[in-house]
């Protein structure tokens, strides 16, 4: 069964770019109202020129300041987190505290937020959590990665039982072309890229109107939970 958006408000998690813009903007064509947070609320006030579109500021590493946005926002249906903090590094070049941010804001961050949001919820509400087809597939260089995005994929199953009836799902995209792949520099991210495109099954990149799509869908399939849906074009399969 598939429930709308229509008269429903999403909390969006993330930047004003890439996967969470195309979410809100995904979220905002299905009939959904968006609060987009992150931690500079001026530059997602910037980003978006919608009066659907409400902005606010959170931190996903300080607790307060999650109960402050429950507190500030009320009810909501709907919460998806697309924050991440960039922990690439071979073993021998990660430091601790990378290692640390990566997993206080992708992996303790959602579960702040289950925790002071899920009893504003309805029943028939939803979180939408964040992976990554590294949790599948080693890549040397994504130790750290990995080791996150395999937490939140325990955490959505684990949540998904202790919250229910209302339902955890996560995203899991492979290689998005959002921007992120551009500290490689010109001539890797082309490399990267052209490799993605000659091997996996979709031959191609993803975007984020792909990922985007995947949320819709885990926002509005009443009877998913508990699942980490690949956005990745077969990538972890090869």
């Amino acid at each position: 069964m598939f429930a709308g958006l229509k008269d429903r408000t999403v909390l969006v998690i993330g930047r004003g770019s890439g996967i969470a813009r195309a979410t809100t903007e995904a979220v905002r064509a299905a009939g959904g109202t968006v609060v987009a947070a992150s931690r500079d609320s001026a530059a997602l006030a910037d980003a978006y020129d919608d009066p659907g579109v409400v902005t606010e500021t959170v931190d996903l590493t300080d607790e307060s300041s999650v109960e402050a946005l429950a507190a500030r926002l009320g009810r909501v249906d709907h919460v998806v987190c697309t924050a991440s903090a960039r922990a690439r590094g071979t073993v021998g070049d990660l430091a601790p505290d990378t290692i640390v941010e990566s997993f206080r804001t992708k992996a303790v961050g959602p579960i702040l937020l289950a925790k002071h949001f899920a009893d504003r919820m309805p029943p028939d509400g939803s979180f939408v959590l964040f992976s990554g087809a590294t949790a599948d597939k080693p890549t040397v260089g994504m130790l750290a990665v990995a080791a996150t995005n395999g937490a939140v994929d325990a955490i959505a199953r684990s949540l998904s039982v202790e919250l229910a009836p209302i339902r955890v799902n996560a995203i899991s995209p492979g290689t998005i072309d959002t921007g992120a792949y551009d500290a490689l520099g010109a001539e890797k991210k082309a490399a990267l890229y052209d490799n993605r495109r000659t091997h996996n099954p979709a031959h191609r990149v993803g975007t984020s109107d792909d990922v985007a799509d995947a949320v819709v869908f885990a926002l509005t399939n009443t009877f998913l939970t508990g699942v980490s849906l690949g956005v990745d074009g077969g990538e972890r399969l090869v």
